[in-house]
């Protein structure tokens, strides 16, 4: 939405508009009892709905849900998924209740070994070339059409060598971003071969958790990774790639993969 505002340039005040980006209170709620609320974006809840179900480990497959219905009511937003019947009941026997701020990566986790569980490795096929790094970030930047009018959302999405960058989704948290393009690539399927995440966010681990969940073989990222993040990529096979700009980048781990 566009808001009203006074802009001083030196001594001088003058009225300008500026587009600045929606939150909400996004519940998600799982066979008809909450698991998270979250703030958030509220755009594309059906692709951060399934996003995080898989991400968290509620499924392992878009196939396990069986419906999911955005409901939005005076007090926020619920998004209601019905799962299959044996996910059902898992999820039941780990029923927890959590609410955090924006983008809150670590949000009902109840115990250290939850929050340092180990990614799932990923499989070792793809090969970039550093000029092809360069052009996906570009192609990230020209689909990041909220970012672009409001300076003030983060956005992450898929790439395949050869195929373009896909499935980019924005919000004003860097997790929720991140589960919306999970969600997004689940719920529509993705070209086969190899795939990247792109991210202009802070590299955190559980960054790299969400995207080792959802196969990526490559991580890049903008900003700089934690100590934590480059030992968890490292060990589940991705290749991190951070400090990425429109000229160089800094590869931590697998540097295999990357050639000129």
């Amino acid at each position: 939405m566009s808001m009203t505002t006074i802009r001083w340039r030196g001594a001088v005040a003058e009225s300008g508009e500026r587009r600045i980006p929606e939150e909400a209170a996004v519940a998600l709620v799982h066979d008809a009892s909450t698991t998270a609320v979250m703030m958030a974006t509220p755009a594309d809840l059906e692709d951060f709905a399934v996003g995080f179900s898989l991400t968290e480990g509620i499924i392992g497959d878009h196939s396990q849900i069986n419906s999911v219905d955005v409901v939005r009511t005076s007090a926020g937003i619920e998004v209601r998924l019905w799962l299959a019947g044996e996910n059902s009941r898992s999820l039941e026997a780990r029923r927890r209740r959590l609410a955090g701020p924006t983008g809150c990566g670590l949000c009902g986790v109840d115990s250290l070994a939850e929050a340092l569980r180990p990614a799932p490795t990923v499989g070792s096929g793809l090969r970039v070339r550093t000029r092809e790094i360069h052009d996906a970030l570009e192609q990230l930047t020209r689909q990041q059409q909220l970012g672009g009018a409001t300076r003030a959302v983060h956005a992450a999405g898929f790439w395949i060598p050869g195929e373009g960058v896909f499935a980019v989704r924005e919000d004003v948290g860097r997790h929720n971003a991140l589960d919306k393009a999970v969600g997004a690539k689940a719920r529509g399927g993705s070209p086969p071969g190899g795939h990247a995440v792109l991210l202009t966010s802070r590299l955190s681990v559980e960054m790299v958790q969400k995207a080792a969940v959802a196969g990526a073989q490559m991580v890049v990222a903008v900003s700089a990774p934690t100590a934590l993040a480059v030992r968890t990529a490292a060990a589940a096979g991705i290749t991190l790639v951070a400090v990425a700009r429109s000229d160089s980048f800094e590869v931590f781990t697998h540097s295999e993969r990357i050639g000129p």
